[in-house]
C-alpha cells in the first residue's frame, strides 16, 4: 500500500467521499484539534485507527517528517485525459489543464499541483518516463491537494497535445526565452499550459507543437524561476484574466 504522511494530507485524503485510506496510524499520545478532525473523518468512513510509537511512524516515512499520522491506502490511481477534459471546474470560464514536460523534483510537482487546484484547473499531465510521479512525498508537498485534483500519466505527451487540439484546446508553452510576455497574450477558449523541466525548460519537440509562447518579464539578475513559482504566476495571470471577461 501507498503511505500518505502529514497532517493536511491525510486530512484531505479522508474529505473524499471514498477515500482511498484502508488504516489511520497516529503516534502515540498525539493530541490536538487536527488530530480530533483526523479521528472524526475516519470513523465517518470506518477506516480503522492505530496507535503506535513515533519510531514506528518514522520508519514508516523515512526520511521524511510525518507530523505523527501516517495514512496506509490503496496506490494513487491515475486518471485518464478523458476525464481531466471532463472534470470541469464550477465558477471557471473555460477548461485549464496543466502539461508538465518532465518535472523531476517531487517537491515541485507537488507544489505545482497544490497552485493548480488553487486556481481551478482541470487537472495536471505527466509523462511516463523520465519525471517524477505522485508519491508520497509529492502529496505532501501538495498539501494534499493531489487527493482533488486529478492527475494523467502518459507515454507520449507530444501525441497528448495533438489529441488536446483535436478536443479544442489551444497550448500554451512558457518558454522563458522565446516568448511573448503574458501581459501581450492574448488567451481564448480551453487552454492547455505547458511546463517545463527545471533546468532545461520545454524541450524542443514539446516547443514546436505549442500554439504559442509565453514569458514572465523578470527584472532582477537571476533570469529564471522556479517552475512552481513560474506556474503560478503564470495561472493567476490567465485566472484574472477570465474574471474581467466575465
Amino acid at each position: 500500500m501507498d503511505v500518505v504522511y502529514g497532517i493536511n494530507p491525510v486530512i484531505e485524503l479522508l474529505r473524499y467521499e471514498s477515500p482511498r485510506a484502508r488504516k489511520i496510524v497516529l503516534a502515540r499520545g498525539k493530541t490536538g484539534s487536527d488530530v480530533t478532525t483526523i479521528a472524526l473523518l475516519a470513523r465517518n468512513h470506518n477506516i480503522p485507527i492505530s496507535y503506535e510509537d513515533r519510531s514506528v511512524l518514522a520508519a514508516m516515512t523515512a526520511p521524511a517528517s510525518n507530523q505523527g499520522v501516517v495514512a496506509l491506502c490503496r496506490p494513487y490511481q491515475y486518471r485518464t485525459v478523458d476525464a481531466l477534459i471532463a472534470n470541469a471546474v464550477s465558477g471557471m470560464k473555460n477548461s485549464l489543464i496543466v502539461l508538465l514536460d518532465n518535472i523531476t523534483d517531487p517537491q515541485n510537482l507537488g507544489s505545482i499541483i497544490r497552485t493548480a487546484h488553487c486556481f481551478g484547473v482541470n487537472g495536471v499531465i505527466i509523462p511516463k518516463n523520465r519525471a517524477a510521479e505522485v508519491s508520497p512525498a509529492v502529496i505532501k508537498a501538495s498539501a494534499g491537494a493531489a487527493n482533488h485534483t486529478p492527475v494523467a500519466m502518459v507515454t507520449n505527451l507530444a501525441a497528448t497535445i495533438q489529441y488536446l487540439k483535436e478536443k479544442g484546446f489551444w497550448i500554451y508553452g512558457a518558454d522563458a526565452s522565446w516568448g511573448v510576455d503574458i501581459s501581450d497574450c492574448q488567451e481564448q477558449g480551453n487552454m492547455v499550459l505547458v511546463m517545463g523541466s527545471e533546468g532545461a525548460g520545454i524541450r524542443p519537440l514539446i516547443r514546436k507543437s505549442c500554439d504559442f509562447l509565453i514569458s514572465i518579464p523578470l527584472y532582477g539578475k537571476v533570469n529564471s524561476l522556479n517552475v512552481s513559482v513560474a506556474a503560478g504566476i503564470i495561472l493567476h495571470h490567465i485566472l484574472t484574466k477570465w474574471r474581467r471577461e466575465v
